[in-house]
């Protein structure tokens, strides 16, 4: 019966616009949750020292906007001449390098860390490159 083959047809198309709803909504409710357990992750690891709010510095310089800002440019912050000096861009590649070993990265800099595991890494990299208005 023709009738049934279309019937068919429009149930089975039905049935992936709706799968495909589906896979959005827990691919974004997935993304939601990985941006929270970065800025979980950053306010555990980075706070001490690090605001993400525009212009407020504590001991380090605020990350707000640090993705594809070049290292040590803020003018309001008195950044180690290692970091004055270096010629870097961050960037997700540069701040995984970094975080993983700042004195082995950029030696002599004044940030105390001895380094964050690769997972943890990410999705602080994530998180800051969420605040930073990039994708």
């Amino acid at each position: 019966m023709p009738g049934a083959s279309v019937r068919s047809a429009v149930s089975c198309l039905a049935a992936g616009l709706w799968l495909a709803l589906l896979g959005a909504t827990f691919a974004h409710a997935g993304t939601d949750t990985e941006r929270a357990q970065g800025e979980r992750l950053f306010r555990a690891q980075c706070v001490g020292c690090h605001s993400i709010e525009p212009g407020v510095h504590l001991a380090g310089p605020s990350l707000h906007g640090v993705v594809g800002r070049p290292a040590g440019s803020l003018t309001d912050f008195d950044y180690s001449s290692v970091l004055r000096e270096a010629d870097l861009v961050w960037n997700r590649d540069t701040l995984d390098a970094f975080l993983a070993g700042p004195d082995d990265f950029l030696p002599g800099t004044r940030m105390v860390l001895w380094g964050l595991d690769e997972r943890t890494r990410g999705r602080i990299i994530d998180y800051l490159v969420s605040e930073s208005g990039e994708r």
